[in-house]
C-alpha cells in the first residue's frame, strides 16, 4: 500500500484540479482536502470555495477519477464558540461526494461541555455518511496532548472517533515515541508529517503551523522513530506549507518534490 499523501495547506490555496494534477505528477496517490483555502496565497491563485460552486465539485471529482487520486481526509471543520457544527452538513456532503473516508475537526471551543456535545454531533453526522470522525490536538489550546484528546473522545461517546496525530503538534506538546507506543493503534486514524525546529524559533504558533513548516529532515524532529511507532496502514499526509519558498518564486510542485522524496525515504 502506498500511504503517502499531501495535505491541502501544503499547496497554499492552489485550485482543486491543479492540486490533483500536482499530486499525480509527484506520484502521490492521496490528498487531504478542504472546501476552501485557509492559508496566505503567495502564488496569487484565483479564489475558490467548493461550498458555493457545484460545478467545481464536479470538476474536482472528475480530476480525481482521471488521475487515480483519492481524498484521504476531509478538513475544514471547526468546533468553536457561536458556531453550530450542524451548519457544516453541506461540507460533509461534499467530502462524502469526493470519496473521503474520514473527516477531521479542530476544537477551538473551550467550554468543555459544549465541545463534547458539538463533537459528538459532528461524529454522528459523519457516521450517517459512512465517514470516520477524527480530532486533532495542538498544544496552543485544549485538548493539548494525546491523553487529553483520548479522554475527549471517550467523554464525547463518539463510536467512530479516532485521533489525528500531527508531527509538529505532537512533539511541541512534549510527547515522545513512548506515548505513541502505549496507545491502541486502532485509536489512530491519520498522521500528518512535517519538520520544525525544536524548540520553536517564532512566537506565533498558529502562523508557523499554517505557513512555515519544514521538509522532513530539515528540522529537529525524530521522524523515523515517530513513524515506526505508528500503525503501518495509516495514511501519512505531508503538511508542509512553505510560504517563504513561494514568495521566493518556487512553484508548489518544486517545493513539494523534495518533501515527497524525504517522506518516501522515511516510510521505506
Amino acid at each position: 500500500m502506498d500511504r503517502l499523501g499531501i495535505e491541502f495547506i501544503s499547496t497554499l490555496g492552489m485550485p482543486p484540479a491543479e492540486f490533483v494534477e500536482v499530486a499525480a505528477a509527484l506520484g502521490v496517490e492521496h490528498i487531504g482536502f478542504a472546501p476552501a483555502p485557509i492559508t496566505d496565497n503567495p502564488h496569487g491563485f484565483a479564489p475558490w470555495d467548493l461550498r458555493n460552486d457545484p460545478a467545481l465539485v464536479r470538476a474536482t471529482r472528475a480530476a480525481l477519477d482521471e488521475h487515480g487520486i483519492k481524498v484521504s481526509l476531509g478538513e475544514g471543520f471547526l468546533i468553536m464558540p457561536e458556531l453550530e457544527i450542524g451548519d457544516s452538513i453541506p461540507t460533509l456532503d461534499i467530502m462524502a461526494e469526493l470519496g473521503a473516508p474520514q473527516v477531521n475537526a479542530v476544537v477551538i471551543e473551550q467550554d468543555r461541555a459544549r465541545a463534547f456535545d458539538q463533537f459528538a454531533r459532528f461524529a454522528e453526522m459523519a457516521a450517517a455518511r459512512g465517514l470516520g470522525a477524527l480530532i486533532e490536538f495542538m498544544p496552543m489550546m485544549w485538548p493539548a496532548t494525546i491523553d487529553e484528546t483520548l479522554a475527549f473522545i471517550t467523554d464525547s461517546s463518539a463510536a467512530n472517533a479516532k485521533l489525528l496525530v500531527d508531527a509538529m503538534h505532537f512533539f511541541r506538546s512534549g510527547a515522545t515515541r513512548a506515548d505513541l507506543a502505549r496507545i491502541d493503534p486502532a485509536r489512530i486514524g491519520y498522521v500528518q508529517l512535517c519538520d520544525v525546529p525544536m524548540p520553536a524559533q517564532v512566537t506565533d504558533y498558529g502562523a508557523e503551523a499554517r505557513h512555515d513548516r519544514l521538509c522532513p529532515g530539515e528540522g529537529d524532529l525524530p521522524l523515523a522513530e515517530f513513524l515506526r511507532a505508528l500503525p503501518s496502514e495509516v495514511i501519512v499526509g505531508l503538511e508542509v506549507p512553505m510560504v517563504s519558498k513561494a514568495r521566493a518564486g518556487v512553484s508548489v510542485r518544486d517545493a513539494l518534490a523534495p518533501c515527497v522524496a524525504a517522506a518516501r525515504g522515511l516510510l521505506g
